[in-house]
């Protein structure tokens, strides 16, 4: 299941790092986060909207092409390109602007996202409030993809390090992390290495408002989303309207830390799959949920001592792990773990063609936005006390990785979220939430103060708005999307997706 380790982690929520001070910092103020000026910004209206390129072609989304600054220290020097599209309002006499959207990743497209929000329950007042934009960041898919040139084995072994059980795992992983970060620095694509960061994907996105002839964006997005909007408004305060961020990373984004809160996600999560599986004795797996948690331990043994069909105990955890972001995954989980328990055929799925891009447009943010432990001997201690605290996956988030050999050159340093600006940020967060756990949506919640008003819903899995049915807090989201309106003050969603009653949360 090396390839589902993959997509796991490179198509799921994942990992982060950070660049040193020069001329420009990520604030509101620096000549970098400037967008005045005829000659470096694009003028309103520049935008031609054409069909979308094959991928990403659905029911009247339209696409675009805008050009951007690859270092926004020379806005006239070498320029990149960002693939944009566009799911206009119906109903222009409703419209008040746009709501520009990211699926997460970091390195997952968004072109299409719009017609994906569209099909999948986004309230007809929302569509017809917006012209929705979607975009690829800089990097990723069609806006000047990176490459670190990996080679399908690299590309299904995926970027989560195998499960460290001794000191010795994580200096073996080593040799093999700093290859990795190797083939990045030296590829086709290495020049974008520095300038591959959340602040000048949010430096592109105030540029396209610009475009777009807007003087002010909303925002909706999810997951890395979370934390692109959340630097977004950070640098740019007064030119955010109304920004939702979905399953909320902390305030560093994909840091170390957040690295190592997967492991704690799953812990956070998985009594809901062993209350499923325990309540579905056809599977085999235990007959109370502390059975099935045995039956964790002794299958993810097994396969760290003898692989099955490719899959070691590393590609279980992971896959576990990746499945566990939504309940109607839980019965392919189920028969997954069947599968392995009773010696049956397992299913190995391909990965997308577009997975070479993925991980290295997701190396270039995570290991370029943060600085990252560089010694082997710190991963080793990490992976000491992740171990003891969250032994079902802490020996891999908590290991070594590339971004400890990522090259040094920094243009600026990371985005510190804070509260300054307008009370205009709604957060929504599951409280099992295994890829970005309410631990660290709590603390982002913290660095913004008054600025933001959090939505915590009694349900796991990965995704709030509109995907978890949750009508308590999809109606706050949609709401404060079309009328401006929040919650007074922090609310906590009952699990029912009927139920509208609320009660204060716990913190």
């Amino acid at each position: 299941m090396r390839r589902s380790l993959s997509l796991a982690f490179t198509a799921a929520a994942l990992t982060v790092t950070v660049l040193p001070a020069s001329a420009s910092t990520a604030t509101p103020s620096s000549p970098a986060s400037a967008t005045t000026g005829a000659t470096t910004t694009p003028a309103p209206g520049t935008l031609r909207w054409g069909p979308c390129p094959q991928g990403a072609a659905a029911p009247r989304l339209q696409c675009s092409t805008l050009e951007v600054p690859l270092d926004y220290r020379h806005p006239d020097g070498r320029k990149i390109e960002v693939a944009v599209s566009r799911l206009a309002s119906e109903n222009p006499s409703r419209r008040r602007g746009v709501l520009l959207t990211n699926p997460g990743g970091p390195g997952g497209s968004g072109l299409i996202y719009p017609a994906v929000l569209a099909a999948s329950g986004l309230p007809r007042d929302v569509l017809d409030s917006y012209d929705i934009i979607g975009f690829d960041p800089r990097g990723v898919g069609r806006s000047t993809p990176v490459t670190c040139d990996l080679t399908k084995e690299q590309q299904w072994r995926g970027n989560f390090p195998p499960y460290a059980h001794t000191a010795a795992d994580v200096a073996r992983e080593a040799g093999y992390a700093r290859k990795i970060a190797g083939q990045c620095e030296s590829s086709r694509t290495a020049w974008m290495l520095p300038h591959t960061t959340t602040a000048n994907t949010a430096r592109d996105m105030d540029r396209l408002r610009t475009a777009l002839g807007e003087p002010r964006l909303s925002y909706l997005g999810a997951s890395y989303g979370s934390y692109l909007g959340a630097v977004y408004t950070t640098m740019f305060p007064r030119r955010g309207d109304r920004i939702v961020l979905d399953s909320n990373l902390g305030p560093g984004g994909y840091d170390v830390t957040a690295m190592r809160l997967f492991a704690r996600g799953l812990e956070d999560r998985f009594p809901d799959f062993a209350a499923f599986a325990a309540g579905h004795p056809e599977y085999g797996l235990g007959s109370t949920p502390r059975q099935v948690t045995a039956k964790f331990y002794e299958l993810a043994a097994r396969l760290d001592a003898k692989p099955v069909q490719d899959v070691n105990g590393t590609a279980f955890r992971a896959f576990t792990f990746e499945q566990l972001y939504a309940d109607s995954s839980m019965p392919q989980l189920a028969k997954f773990w069947q599968a392995v328990d009773t010696g049956g055929e397992l299913p190995l799925p391909e990965p997308p063609a577009d997975l070479e891009n993925l991980m290295a447009s997701r190396f270039a943010v995570v290991c370029g936005d943060s600085r990252w432990p560089g010694t082997v001997r710190e991963y080793q201690r990490n992976v000491f006390v992740d171990r003891l605290r969250y032994p079902m996956l802490g020996g891999s988030t908590a290991s070594i990785n590339p971004c400890a050999y990522w090259p040094r050159e920094r243009t600026e340093p990371p985005v510190r979220i804070n509260g300054k600006g307008p009370s205009n940020v709604l957060m929504v967060q599951n409280e099992r939430d295994p890829g970005t756990p309410l631990a660290g949506a709590r603390e982002l919640r913290r660095a913004f103060g008054g600025r933001a008003t959090m939505v915590t819903v009694d349900q796991g899995g990965h995704g709030v708005y509109p995907y978890g049915g949750n009508t308590c807090a999809n109606d706050a989201a949609t709401a404060f999307l079309t009328t401006g309106e929040r919650p007074a003050r922090d609310l906590a969603c009952a699990a029912k997706p009927s139920n509208h009653a609320s009660k204060q949360p716990n913190s």
